[in-house]
C-alpha cells in the first residue's frame, strides 16, 4: 500500500538476505567502542535495527540491546535474528521519544531517512539528550557528497537465491538521493512477484554536526570508519561522548 512505511514486507526480506554486509563490516568497529559500556552493564539503544543484522553481533557480545525501527516489516524480521535483545520497539524519529541510554548506536544511515535537515537536526538532538552520562554515540550520517559521488550512477542489480533486487538513483537536488527500487521475489509455486518503492534520502552536510552536539552536550567527531572497515564514498561514522 502507498502509506506502508519504508522497507514493506519484499524489500525488507530482500535487504536481510543480501545486505548484511555493512552491519557486519562496520559491527567490529562499533563493538571496540562500546567496550566501556558493556563492561558496565549499560543500556544500548540501536535506531534503525533493520531486520536485526547489527542487534545480532551486540547481542552476542553481551550487551543489553533495545533495538528500534520504524518498520513494522524490519521489526518483525528483528524479532526472528536477534530473539535475545531486551526488547525490540517501533520509534519513528524525530517525533518518538528514544528510550534514555548509555550507548546509542546505528548503521544504514536512518537520520537520512527523515524529511528534511530539520528532522534530522531534531533527531540528533534527541539522541543527545537521551545519553547518560558517559554514554557513547556511533551512528552513520550520508554528506552531500554521497548524491555528488552517485550524480550520474548507472541502475544496479542484484540476484540470489529466490530474490532480485533493481535499483535506478537520481540526485533532483544537492541535497536530496532518491532510489527508484524494484525487488523480486519467488513464490512457493515458483512464480515471481514484484514490489516497488521510493526511498528519498536527505543528505546534510555532516562537517556541523560535531558543534549542534556540542551544544548539547556531546562531543563529537565525523570519522571516515568506525574501525577498520571502509565505508562508501559519502557515508560517515559519527563517533561521540558525552561528558560523565
Amino acid at each position: 500500500m502507498a502509506d506502508d512505511p519504508y522497507y514493506r514486507r519484499d524489500l525488507a526480506l530482500v535487504h536481510h538476505l543480501g545486505f548484511g554486509f555493512h552491519a557486519d563490516a562496520c559491527a567490529p568497529g562499533i563493538l571496540a567502542l562500546l567496550e566501556p559500556v558493556r563492561t558496565r552493564g549499560g543500556v544500548v539503544v540501536e535506531l534503525g535495527c533493520g531486520s536485526g543484522l547489527l542487534t545480532r553481533h551486540l547481542v552476542d557480545a553481551g550487551h543489553h540491546v533495545i533495538a528500534t525501527d520504524a518498520s513494522p516489516a524490519m521489526l518483525a524480521l528483528a524479532r526472528q535474528t536477534a530473539p535475545d535483545a531486551h526488547s525490540v520497539l517501533q520509534v519513528v524519529l524525530p517525533d518518538d521519544p528514544i528510550p534514555d541510554a548509555d550507548a546509542i548506536v546505528g548503521v544504514g544511515h536512518v537520520l537520512n531517512y527523515l524529511p528534511d535537515e530539520a528532522s534530522v537536526d531534531r533527531a540528533l538532538v534527541d539522541i543527545a539528550g537521551a545519553l547518560h552520562p558517559g554514554g557513547v554515540l556511533a551512528i552513520d550520517l550520508c554528506d552531500l557528497h554521497w548524491g555528488e559521488a552517485r550524480r550520474d550512477a548507472a541502475g544496479a542489480g542484484r540476484m540470489g537465491d529466490g530474490w532480485a533486487i533493481v535499483t535506478e538513483f537520481s540526485v533532483p537536488r544537492r541535497d536530496r538521493f532518491v532510489r527508484q527500487i524494484a525487488t523480486f521475489l519467488r513464490n512457493a509455486d515458483g512464480s515471481w512477484r514484484r514490489d516497488d518503492e521510493r526511498h528519498d534520502n536527505v543528505l546534510i552536510d555532516t562537517a556541523r554536526v560535531p558543534g549542534l552536539l556540542a551544544e548539547h552536550g556531546v562531543e563529537a567527531t565525523v570519522d571516515a570508519s568506525f574501525g577498520s572497515e571502509r565505508l562508501p564514498a559519502g557515508l560517515y561514522a559519527i563517533k561521540g561522548r558525552r561528558a560523565a
